[in-house]
Order: C-alpha cells, then structure tokens, then sequence
C-alpha cells in the first residue's frame, strides 16, 4: 500500500488554474469499481435508492456554489460521468450552456469560495455528501456496504477546449449505458482490485 502511494502521479493538470471559467468533464469511480447504485436492463439506466441519492447531490451543487453551472450528467454502477460549468463571475445571468462562458484560452479568474470554487473543492464536497448519506442508507435501509470508501480517492478531469469537443463528450455520457457491456470500467477481473493510477487512456470523445 506505501509502495502504491509513493507512485500515485497527480492527474491535474501541472499550472492550471481550476477556479477559471469554461467547462470541465468529470468522471468519479466507486472505490474497487464496485456496483453499487443501479443496473442497466435492455441498455437502460435503473436507479436503485443509492444511484438517486447520488443524482440528487449533484443538483446540490448549485446550490452550495452558485459560481457554477451542473451540465449533462449520468449516474452508473460503478462511476458517474458528468459535466461541470464555472460560469463567467462577471456575467452571473448567463444562460445554463457552457458556450456563453470562456473556454479555457479566454478564462478570467475567480475569487472567492462561492464565485470561483476549485473544481477539487466541489469535487470534494460532492464526495462528502454523498458518502455521509450512503452510510445512513447502509444504517437504515440495509444499502450495500462499501470497503472503506465510497469513492476512489481520486477522479478524472478533463479541461473541454471549445464547442465541438463539449458536443462529443455530452453524446458520449448519454450512449454510456449502450456501451456498459464493453466499458473499461465494467471489466468484472478488474472490480475487486485496489484503485489503480488514475489516467485517461483514448476515448471515443478525443477525437
């Protein structure tokens, strides 16, 4: 376990600030991948208890950092991909589409919790919550345990560079149930082991 977390390299990107504008693709893992908030029949999404307490958290969000916008989000077995909008501080009554905001190149910054949150900051809340809650499930309403953490320690980010690759990554997030059967993150040898180094491999958005 020391030897892992000797090894365990930063996925963020080195000198970016995160509390910019534009938008942001996340991706969340359950700790050891394991399934634990719905299933999906014929290609569909079927919340259990668990996965609707997950989406309800997300909404919270905006409510906790009105310096952001919840884009196109979808709750999984083992993960949940979704899309983070930190809007333009100056600008609070932009609509809710991320392409009235600046991407990346043209970002101005943030100050302050509320208007400019770090995306680590929001992540780390929404893991927060939702943990705290899933153990009241487990509690009172016999949820499936989990193995020292809801959430694997770390997440996946994705800096999104300008329309066509938001337009990519929202089509990939709503065929993501389609596709669960060949889902990296549905590898069933794969589910029990320890959480590997986080790092994206080549996706069908990347294009």
């Amino acid at each position: 376990m020391e030897l892992q977390n000797r090894n365990r390299r930063s996925i963020r990107l080195k000198g970016y600030d995160y509390t910019q504008a534009g938008g942001y693709f996340v991706t969340i893992c359950t700790q050891n991948r394991k399934c634990l908030f719905c299933d999906i029949v014929n290609r569909k999404i079927v919340l259990n208890d668990a996965g609707e307490m997950i989406k309800k958290w997300y909404m919270e969000l905006e409510n906790k950092y009105p310096g952001i916008q919840c884009g196109e989000m979808i709750t999984m077995p083992n993960h949940i991909h979704f899309i983070i909008n930190i809007v333009n501080a100056k600008n609070p009554s932009a609509g809710t589409d991320l392409r009235v905001s600046p991407f990346p190149n043209e970002m101005e910054q943030y100050m302050g919790e509320h208007t400019g949150s770090p995306l680590h900051c929001v992540i780390q809340w929404f893991k927060t919550m939702t943990t705290n809650e899933y153990i009241r499930g487990v509690k009172s309403f016999n949820w499936e345990r989990f193995c020292k953490r809801l959430w694997q320690r770390n997440y996946y980010e994705h800096i999104i560079r300008d329309d066509n690759e938001y337009d990519r990554i929202v089509w990939y997030i709503r065929r993501n149930p389609e596709k669960w059967n060949d889902d990296r993150l549905n590898d069933k040898t794969k589910n029990l082991l320890m959480e590997p180094i986080a790092e994206y491999g080549a996706e069908p958005w990347m294009i």
